[in-house]
């Protein structure tokens, strides 16, 4: 039997959000600093035959096989683009939390055309690859190429990689979900334009302790419509901040996953202990954002 390909599907973190303005068709225009965690699910993809999908891990049940999952969305998107698509069988183990702000069906739809491109011999800057991955959903371009960007529009317009500084992080998410409709309703416009990020000076970032003080200066805009929606995220951000070592605390996306930054690896680590201690039923990993 052939040896199948393997993806990782890294979970996608805002460190920064900004909603600009809700658009005439009902989207919001938004500018969003994105980085990724050396955590996430994990793709197979064995070649031949129809197109199929299981799933296992722990967010298995959560995730479901069905057609509203992304890695077929995607698939099925690129194959329309290419109707001589060759496809086969995909296996997700499934270990990020869903609608939890992580992007983690659009870490695996961004694997799923990953790995359908090595299988066809596309290349991975192919348009129709990125003509796919938009046509799924807002953060499915971005998590193509898993690299930290500036993402604006909805999500389709991308930057070019930034090297960012390594980020020592904590990933807490308390359990409970989150409609991004349902949040991005809830927003209400501070200002309807801002200015966009000088790509210039955060390319000049280039240690750790600037680019924390550049995100100590940001925000995200959708931490108080989601806190409005499941008040629990303000808890888990509080008891971020109290961790020792804690550089700064901030909700993900559209929540309810929040994060913490330390200046140290071993910070975020003991810091991942103290959380699971007190907390049993939260999801809690350490990790590293670039």
């Amino acid at each position: 039997m052939p040896v199948p390909l393997v993806e990782n599907a890294p979970a996608k973190v805002n460190l920064t959000l900004r909603v600009l303005r809700r658009r005439d068709d009902g989207y919001h225009e938004l500018e969003s600093l994105v980085a990724f965690a050396d955590f996430g699910d994990r793709l197979s993809f064995s070649r031949g035959g129809d197109l199929k999908l299981t799933v296992r891990g722990p967010s298995a049940a959560q995730a479901g096989e069905g057609d509203d999952n992304l890695v077929l969305k995607a698939v099925r998107a690129l194959a329309k683009r290419r109707p001589a698509t060759i496809l086969g069988t995909f296996r997700l183990d499934k270990r990020l939390p869903v609608a939890a702000g992580l992007g983690g069906g659009s870490a695996d739809a961004g694997a799923a055309l990953r790995l359908i491109a090595q299988a066809n011999a596309l290349a991975s800057d192919d348009p129709d690859l990125y003509a796919a991955a938009r046509a799924t959903g807002a953060d499915v371009p971005v998590c193509l190429d898993p690299r930290a960007r500036i993402m604006r529009g909805i999500g389709e317009i991308l930057s070019a990689p930034l090297a960012l500084p390594k980020l020592p992080a904590l990933l807490v998410n308390p359990g409970v979900g989150l409609a991004t409709k349902a949040v991005f309703a809830g927003w209400t416009p501070i200002s309807e334009h801002g200015t966009a990020a000088d790509l210039d000076a955060m390319a000049k970032l280039s240690s750790r302790d600037q680019l924390l003080q550049f995100l100590g200066q940001q925000s995200n805009d959708l931490e108080l419509p989601a806190v409005a929606l499941q008040p629990v995220i303000a808890g888990v951000l509080t008891a971020l901040h109290e961790l020792p070592g804690c550089k700064l605390a901030r909700m993900s996306g559209s929540g309810a996953t929040c994060f913490a930054l330390f200046a140290a690896a071993a910070a975020a680590r003991d810091a991942a202990k103290i959380m699971s201690g007190r907390y049993p039923h939260w999801w809690v990993k350490a990790t590293t954002l670039n």
